[in-house]
């Protein structure tokens, strides 16, 4: 076999080429695949070397904030304070490996999510057809392509049905490629190869059958090297905000300090150095070093979180967006519905039977009409039909002893099972009825065509499809095995009937051709068929899917069904899922209603039946235009425009294209509603727990400053030195607020209203609550300051009672913390971090105060039952103060 890279395959001809790659159109074998994979190593393109963990670790101290506080430390070494100076590098180094662990955490589980979005190809392997992950290609795989895939490998072709592909990825060209099987000039460009699909680019129409001449590094896409890897981004619009806002904060502190520093020195008389470590433990104590990694910790923990519970995002800024979306326009069939179709009525023009059995095991009993076991071997128009619905299929059954599974659209597997129920077998049918060639289905068209001959010089043509497609095409109907003219007025009948009963109702028509063809066009699907009767299939709508229905009302967020199904179907299927009983506004009706006209019935229509692509997309832009926040459901190539416009695309992860997928923010990877519902949950979870850390760092950072800068405002000798600030913000700045990070979602919050998603995080109200609790610090801490003083306590121990008492109020805080508005949490089980670092906190505290190497550093003393019970009683007063205002805000209804 030829080295993969070393021909021009775009100027050889298909033989020549399957003869290098030594393959042919059935596939290679296994063993040829293994053999191949080890020679040619996995189809993955060479990852972008990363930074190494030293480099990972010098980058967590290039940022302003740390910056500043290294700054501070080198004026305390200038003014020969070598204690101050380490305890700020501790501050600095503490805050460095917290931030190198969590964010290498992040990272690996951004990866791992990545991984999850695994492209599968379908694939030809010793005359089977499989699915198979992309990365197991080797060179001769015969690979099939269809609408909507992203091509997994250089690929010559060697079949095309208008086959199209978006190469932009690497010709920069914006319209899609008419693709042929005939070689070209071996000279011709990258972009003029027809005869070549190419990594990474994307079918956008047709279909098409290549076989694999390159993979990996070796691939067009593998040798440019901007395109290797992807990096993994940690960064959003909210973080972002949040990381200037930090900066503006440090400016203002270092304008404070150096304020403070003056008005000392100049009005209150203190030493310059004395003044001059007050303003450094000023800045290190109000600057909030920790704030960006908490953030970022918080958002990779809620990616984590939703990629548990099948909810993968692909782009973080929709974690953001979850939490303030009021819309869910969700599709019916395997989101709202099980996807575990079953044919239960089966109609042709002389006969109704009954199908018994559900899901996809090929038994159950045929009833006629009046109820009683059919005898199928005279029923030769219900053969016929299942012969149709067999031939015409590109699924398949499998049964692995216990249960049966499928490979395939689902409406196709439904089709086989009934025709295993009437006692045909694929094998067998196709042996007499060979395929010849087929059109797979697409929305424009609504139907799916395979073309058969007989071994007697006949072909046929079948073709499945929406009962009003299929009327279109048929002129005629099949009674007693012979064509009889058409009865469109029957026809529209059965299927209202099917459609008030919730069914979904399918078509089967077949066209007899005089000669056999070769191969099947458009131009033969538009006439002389023969309908052979119409299916009603039942999808059961999710058990969970209903639940999660009613859970997003409660939650503000309505919920809006869109099917392709006839409109009583969909009528029917909402019913059972609670969505009302309005009238579903169908495709046609919304090509007639004006833009004015549609906004004044969205608010009360929740189905919207027969609808396409194009439909999706202007319920988006009306929806939106209504100031509504839309998360849109999507799996085809023609969805693609709505997911980008919906403020939360959402594609399908088992059903969709990579097209659908690649447009989306986010994938479902069980295609699931409830996992919706669940990710919108985890959403507004992490953005209560960004407000949350927000809402803890910054009031508890500001006491800590607001304790030196009222002291030397009011003259006061200072309650705790700048060395001891120093030591609480090294211990505080990162393990409280981290442990907010891991908080599980609030019981009411998916009872509350979404948020507005133009309302400022950081609100007035929310300033209140920071100024509040930093005055309560400040108090708290001056005030046992100042009454040990009277109490003719030392200056030490005075300001050990001080510090313990600042301390004691953060983790009293915390607790309040946990919740933004309802009363505070103290539970264990819900999140052990909480405790576990009040637990660590504690010991250091019990170091500072009674070990004497740490009494001579930092001037302490052993503080008595009664000092560590003003500690306590200081934090406890803090606590019921922070939850009085909570209640009276709860009372009044104004929640931050």
């Amino acid at each position: 076999m030829s080295t993969p890279a070393s021909r021009c395959w775009h100027a050889q001809h298909a033989e020549q080429t399957l003869q290098q790659l030594d393959t042919s159109p059935a596939g290679l074998t296994t063993e040829q695949v293994q053999q191949r994979l080890e020679t040619f190593g996995p189809n993955r393109l060479p990852r972008r070397r990363r930074n190494g963990p030293l480099m990972r670790f010098l980058l967590q101290f290039h940022n302003l904030l740390i910056y500043v506080l290294l700054l501070s430390a080198l004026v305390t070494v200038a003014l020969g304070e070598w204690l101050d100076s380490a305890v700020i590098f501790g501050v600095v180094v503490i805050n460095a490996i917290v931030g190198f662990i969590q964010e290498g955490k992040a990272e690996q589980a951004m990866r791992a999510i990545q991984r999850m979005l695994t492209l599968d190809s379908k694939v030809r392997r010793g005359g089977r057809t499989l699915n198979v992950p992309a990365e197991q290609l080797v060179p001769g795989d015969m690979v099939l392509l269809e609408a909507g895939d992203r091509v997994p490998a250089d690929m010559r072709l060697l079949e095309c049905r208008d086959l199209r592909i978006e190469e932009a990825a690497l010709t920069g060209e914006s319209l899609p490629t008419g693709k042929q099987v005939e070689p070209v000039a071996r000279d011709a460009g990258i972009g003029d190869r027809y005869s070549m699909a190419y990594s990474g680019t994307l079918v956008s129409a047709g279909s098409g059958t290549g076989v694999v001449v390159a993979t990996a590094g070796k691939t067009e896409l593998g040798q440019i090297s901007h395109m290797l890897g992807e990096v993994v981004s940690l960064q959003t619009p909210l973080l972002g905000d949040m990381a200037r806002f930090a900066r503006v904060l440090t400016f203002i502190i270092l304008a404070l300090a150096l304020g403070t520093y003056l008005f000392g020195v100049g009005l209150r008389g203190y030493s310059s150095d004395e003044m001059l470590l007050a303003a450094v433990g000023l800045a290190v104590a109000a600057i909030p070093e920790g704030l960006p990694a908490v953030l970022t910790i918080t958002l990779a923990l809620g990616v984590q979180r939703m990629a548990r519970r099948r909810a993968i995002i692909r782009r973080l800024p929709a974690v953001e967006s979850l939490g303030a979306v009021t819309v869910i326009c969700s599709d019916k069939t395997g989101t709202l519905t099980r996807n575990e179709m079953t044919v239960q009525l089966v109609v042709t023009a002389a006969n109704r039977y009954q199908i018994e059995g559900v899901g996809y095991a090929p038994t159950g009993e045929v009833r006629g009409e009046d109820g009683q076991p059919c005898a199928i071997d005279q029923a030769s128009d219900l053969h016929a039909l299942g012969r149709a619905g067999l031939l015409c299929n590109s699924a398949s059954l499998l049964h692995d002893g216990s249960q049966w599974s499928i490979t395939g659209d689902p409406t196709e597997a439904a089709l086989l099972t009934l025709a295993g129920k009437l006692g045909m077998t694929a094998t067998h049918e196709l042996a007499h009825t060979p395929r010849v060639d087929s059109i797979p289905f697409s929305s424009e068209r609504r139907s799916m065509s395979s073309l058969h001959h007989d071994h007697s010089g006949h072909g046929l043509i079948y073709m499945i499809g929406a009962p009003e497609r299929l009327l279109e095409v048929c002129n005629q109907q099949l009674v007693d095995g012979s064509a009889e003219p058409l009865n469109p007025s029957y026809w529209h009948t059965v299927l209202s009937e099917g459609a008030a009963q919730g069914l979904r109702m399918l078509g089967l028509a077949v066209r007899a051709l005089g000669a056999p063809h070769h191969e099947l066009n458009y131009a033969d699907l538009e006439g002389d068929f023969v309908l052979l009767g119409l299916v009603g299939m039942l999808d059961p709508p999710r058990e969970e899917a209903i639940d999660a229905i009613a859970e997003c009302r409660q939650a503000g967020i309505a919920v809006k069904m869109i099917t392709g199904d006839h409109a009583e179907t969909a009528a029917a299927i909402a019913r059972r899922l609670g969505l009302g009983s309005s009238a579903p506004i169908t495709g046609a009706e919304l090509d007639r209603l004006s833009d004015a006209e549609l906004d004044a019935r969205l608010g009360d229509t929740t189905v919207f039946a027969r609808t396409s692509p194009a439909h999706k997309l202007r319920l988006v832009q009306r929806l939106q235009a209504g100031g509504a926040r839309v998360a849109m459901t999507g799996d085809g190539v023609n969805d693609a425009p709505a997911l980008k416009r919906a403020d939360i695309g959402v594609a399908m992860g088992i059903k969709g294209t990579e097209v659908a997928k690649e447009a989306a923010q986010m994938v479902l990877a069980d295609d699931n509603f409830a996992t919706i519902a669940n990710a919108v949950e985890e959403g507004r979870t992490v953005y209560d727990n960004l407000k949350k850390s927000i809402l803890f760092i910054l009031p508890t950072n500001g006491g800590e400053a607001l304790v030196l800068l009222v002291a030397i405002a009011l003259g006061l000798t200072l309650p705790i030195t700048p060395l001891q600030i120093l030591w609480v913000n090294m211990i505080t700045a990162v393990t409280l607020a981290l442990a907010l990070a891991f908080e599980p979602g609030e019981a009411d919050i998916m009872r509350r209203p979404p948020r507005n998603p133009n309302a400022a995080l950081l609100s007035t109200q929310l300033m209140w609550r920071v100024l509040l609790v930093a005055a309560l610090m400040t108090a708290a801490c001056i005030g046992v300051f100042v009454y040990a003083q009277q109490l003719g306590w030392s200056m030490e121990l005075s300001r050990t009672l001080a510090v313990n008492t600042l301390v004691a109020c953060e983790i009293a805080y915390l607790f309040s913390s946990r919740q933004i508005n309802a009363p505070a949490r103290f539970g264990l089980r819900d999140n052990p971090m909480v405790w576990g670092m009040i637990v660590l906190l504690s010991v250091l505290q019990l170091a500072f105060t009674h070990w004497a190497p740490l009494q001579r550093l930092f001037a302490t003393q052993s503080l008595d039952v009664v000092g560590w019970g003003i500690c306590l009683l200081a934090g406890a007063v803090l606590l019921v103060v922070v939850e009085m205002e909570k209640w009276l805000r709860r009372r009044a209804g104004w929640p931050l």
